[in-house]
């Protein structure tokens, strides 16, 4: 009797991991404001590869309309803040990619006086040499007074496989103009720490 209830226990367990495991990302809706002015963001998530991002801007001026993109990977959150320091609101979307969500991107939408949007180009980490050595994801990113931070772990690049080295990559990234009108992030400082 005992090793009959064992086994049901464990075909139950195997049962929940196994249902566990295959549960699909969440859908993502968010409405977020400074002010009586946002955006509200929906994204179903569903493809680790590739997904649509819904934005309705709110508290914007008639002419604005909802918008749609796709994207590579999926959204992991999102938040409000005015990166360009004109006081009007602009919209971060954190992207992750593949089904580890290891390897982070950000969007950014920037508002012109609420009366339309615009994109703001943030940089590749693999473009620049310096900062992606030992970058194998992992990233956490955080926004505060327009300044945003992306922090990763550092692994080896050696011929034995990445193996985690103990230390941290932080970059901090501001807007600057752009070479043809408009904004872009720009990488303002990095540095490396041993993670505590």
């Amino acid at each position: 009797m005992k090793y009959s209830l064992f086994l049901v226990f464990c075909c139950l367990f195997c049962m929940h991991i196994s249902a566990t495991a295959q549960v699909p990302a969440r859908r993502y809706d968010s409405s977020m404001k400074i002010g009586k002015a946002g955006y509200r963001v929906t994204c179903t998530n569903r493809n680790p590869e590739k997904n649509s991002i819904n934005i309705s801007p709110i508290g914007f001026s008639n002419e604005v309309r909802d918008f749609s993109f796709e994207i590579k990977g999926r959204i992991l959150r999102a938040e409000v803040d005015d990166v360009n320091r004109d006081n009007f609101p602009d919209l971060l979307l954190y992207i992750y990619h593949g089904d580890t969500l290891n390897k982070g991107n950000l969007i950014c939408i920037s508002s012109e006086a609420n009366n339309s949007v615009v994109p703001i180009g943030f940089p590749d980490i693999v473009d620049d040499p310096k900062i992606r050595e030992g970058y194998r994801g992992f990233d956490e990113f955080r926004v505060m007074e327009g300044v945003v931070t992306r922090r990763f772990p550092l692994f080896t690049t050696d011929s034995l496989g990445a193996q985690p080295t103990g230390k941290m990559r932080q970059v901090m990234y501001r807007i600057v103009p752009g070479e043809k009108g408009g904004f872009k992030f720009q990488v303002a400082r990095t540095y490396d720490y041993v993670k505590q």
